[in-house]
């Protein structure tokens, strides 16, 4: 069979016929179809399909160690979000995005122990308890969190001013399921714009802004694994997230307090401010 415009769709999904995996074939047979029928759609000149294959492969060539552009490329088209709300908890806590910067491990830390390795000048308290959909506690879960600093960058972002693990921290939830760290209040931030997928923003005439935000990736034995933010309430761009994560659900105040006692418990001084964030899971079916 001649390969044409006609034949070319099916002459490609036949191709996979012998594929053993059947979730594989699918896929591929899916995939095959969606993308002929986009370039159908439009219709790229010769040109304008290399240029999408050198942006792809500039968009790899730009992942390092502590950067997934690929990610970010995800993020920003909505695809990640998608995935997160297709696959979301139906009665736990909202799902959203991993974010491209959860690219090293977290520093295993003591419940109350601080994250901010800077000292910073305005302490902020994050404290909640893990809790199952009927309200009981999960004792032991794991709370891998990272967020930004108070001028809006990660600890890869600026390795010659943050040190590795600012930022970052592995905390174990106790046996009522409470857990609580030391911090500062995250900034609003751009994501990286010195790549393709900024020059993409640029394009598009989009802003690269998110919100303030803490990341959580929780997980327990019996549980669904759970990647959730907590949005700092009132911060810019909670309305237009650039990688469209912002649920209601999940925006937390972090307010300030002038409890002078609850200042001490959690070894901080007052005023501070402080987030209550609690998480609940749902059990594994």
């Amino acid at each position: 069979m001649d390969f044409s415009v006609e034949t070319a769709t099916p002459t490609v999904v036949d191709s996979f016929r012998n594929t053993p995996d059947a979730r594989l074939r699918g896929v591929l047979e899916s995939l095959t179809r969606h993308l002929h029928d986009f370039v159908r759609e439009v219709r790229p000149s010769l040109a304008e399909w290399n240029q999408a294959v050198e942006f792809l492969t500039e968009v790899g060539q730009t992942c390092t160690d502590t950067r997934q552009e690929f990610i970010l490329l995800s993020d920003v088209l909505g695809v990640s979000m998608l995935v997160e709300t297709m696959n979301a908890q139906q009665t736990g806590t909202d799902s959203t995005v991993l974010g491209p910067f959860h690219m090293t491990e977290s520093p295993r830390r003591a419940l109350g122990d601080s994250i901010d390795l800077l000292g910073g000048p305005r302490p902020c308290v994050v404290s909640g308890r893990v809790l199952g959909t009927g309200g009981e506690p999960v004792p032991g879960a794991e709370l891998d969190v990272w967020q930004c600093n108070e001028e809006g960058f990660y600890d890869v972002q600026q390795p010659d001013v943050q040190p590795a693990g600012n930022g970052r921290g592995l905390f174990t939830a106790d046996d009522q399921g409470r857990y609580w760290f030391r911090s500062v209040v995250p900034s609003h931030y751009p994501i990286p714009t010195d790549g393709p997928v900024g020059r993409l923003l640029g394009a598009t005439k989009r802003h690269p802004y998110r919100p303030a935000h803490v990341h959580f990736l929780v997980t327990a034995p019996g549980y669904e694994e759970l990647t959730t933010h907590a949005f700092v309430a009132g911060s810019p761009y909670i309305d237009s997230d650039a990688v469209f994560a912002v649920k209601q659900s999940l925006l937390v105040d972090f307010a300030e307090s002038d409890d002078a006692e609850a200042a001490a418990t959690f070894g901080v001084t007052a005023p501070f401010v402080h987030a209550q964030f609690d998480i609940v899971l749902e059990e594994r079916a």
